[in-house]
């Protein structure tokens, strides 16, 4: 097929201009809400404050940009890399499905710090986002499913996001535009090992996607030129980090179709997504038969490539881990109704009860399952419980994807849920309320002292 790239460029400058349609643009604002959620519950959180603590002795002159990690005005790629991790650290941020990615922790990170940093307003941005969203998913698509076995897409594909979005609000052309995401595919980057198993590394991959990419789109806004085969040339992106060079006219012909941006999964739980589908069917196999903890014999789940390779961990133990654990997570549900902040605090991640129950639970793959990846994230879940009853549930969906979605109000409590303890409730409500109907652009959110305290 023709050149991928010009196509994607040209969409993507098209936003610029394009009237904002009233459902893309509530779509956009769905995504700001979700991704500050996930950013403020991890701005007072290592790696971020580490990232951040790194990085202060460059950032002293100041900029136009927030970092939401240490309240201070900064320059776009520091707050695009620290904001990006930060909103990666506890594992809320959204989802496209369909090509294994999450765009809103690099894409929003330095989308956001170049509006800041230009004065742009609300309308702007969401613009930038929609592009963003667009050109990356789409190259997701084109990749998948052989790059999520060794990459991290929100590490490769978020750098094109990252660009995108930037380049829109630089006002870039098409021919600039293409030049900065050619740019941005040649400092993608992100392995799979990275998060399967101990180490900070992960959150850092959405930050480096974001820094990465808003630096492609201010060097193409001055005119630095990229090689625009990277795409799909013998020795380019997808050829580089999947099967072949790429899927172009199955992710190009869905540009769209629906908007990427309109089709995009919020997570109801704070974990790995792969365990969601598991972790939806112990809930509600534990809601409608009322059965007690101490009654369960075993949990089998069979899942996907995914759910197997990288959260089947009976032996986790530090917060990244367990944030991957089937086991855990699935031990945490039976006991605890829930899998959010709390239940990663250091008691419970000792706590002896879990740990007990961690044992009976096993993972496996699932044939069906694995062929229905990665348009639907199931999972079959086995309970056998000590009268001899055997529970079965196949959970096609989870409660978040596209077809079973979270509601505006779910989206808004699980902010004020993961932010007000962060930043004090009063602030946490302000600053919701400016994000779903405000036309003006957040500035500085300050951690509560506490908060800020604990990330020292």
């Amino acid at each position: 097929m023709t050149n991928p790239l010009p196509v994607l460029a040209d969409h993507a400058a098209s936003w610029r201009s394009r009237p904002l349609d009233a459902d893309v643009a509530r779509h956009a604002r769905r995504a700001l809400v979700d991704w500050f959620a996930a950013l403020l519950a991890g701005a007072w959180r290592p790696p971020a404050t580490l990232m951040s603590a790194a990085l202060e002795d460059e950032t002293r002159g100041g900029g136009g940009a927030v970092c939401y990690v240490s309240g201070r005005r900064v320059p776009v790629r520091h707050a695009a890399l620290v904001n990006g991790t930060a909103s990666h650290t506890v594992e809320f941020d959204d989802i496209y499905r369909y090509a294994v990615y999450h765009p809103g922790c690099p894409t929003i990170a330095a989308a956001l710090a170049a509006a800041q940093a230009r004065g742009t307003d609300m309308d702007t941005l969401l613009r930038a986002l929609a592009a963003g969203y667009e050109v990356s998913c789409r190259i997701g698509l084109a990749v998948q499913p052989s790059h999520y076995d060794y990459w991290h897409t929100t590490g490769t594909v978020g750098t094109f996001g990252a660009a995108a979005s930037v380049a829109v609000l630089l006002d870039c052309d098409a021919e600039r535009t293409a030049h900065a995401i050619a740019t941005a595919a040649t400092m993608a980057s992100g392995l799979q090992q990275a998060f399967r198993g101990e180490g900070m590394s992960k959150p850092l991959h959405p930050g480096h996607a974001a820094e990465a990419g808003a630096l492609a789109a201010m060097a193409a806004a001055k005119g630095m030129t990229g090689a625009l085969d990277v795409l799909n040339g013998p020795a380019g992106f997808a050829a580089a980090t999947s099967e072949d060079t790429g899927k172009w006219e199955k992710s190009l012909a869905r540009i769209g179709q629906p908007f990427a941006i309109t089709d995009m999964t919020f997570k109801n739980h704070g974990c790995c997504g792969h365990i969601f589908a598991a972790l939806d069917a112990v809930r509600d196999l534990h809601l409608e038969n009322g059965f007690k903890v101490e009654d369960v014999v075993s949990v089998a789940i069979g899942g996907y490539k995914a759910t197997k390779e990288v959260c089947d961990r009976p032996n986790a133990q530090t917060e990244q881990d367990c944030r991957f654990s089937t086991q855990f997570t699935v031990a945490t549900m039976l006991l605890h109704g829930g899998v959010r902040l709390a239940a990663f605090e250091p008691a419970r991640l000792t706590d002896p009860a879990t740990r007990a129950l961690m044992g009976k639970v096993t993972v496996a793959l699932d044939s069906e399952c694995a062929a229905a990846f990665p348009a639907k994230r199931s999972a079959k879940v086995t309970i056998t419980l000590k009268d001899g009853r055997v529970l079965n549930r196949h959970q096609h969906t989870r409660k978040g994807d596209p077809d079973a979605p979270l509601t505006d109000q779910d989206l808004s409590d699980k902010f004020l849920e993961l932010t007000s303890d962060a930043v004090g409730a009063a602030q946490a409500k302000a600053l919701l309320a400016q994000l779903w109907e405000g036309a003006a652009l957040p500035g500085v959110v300050p951690l509560v002292a506490g908060r800020a305290r604990a990330a020292e």
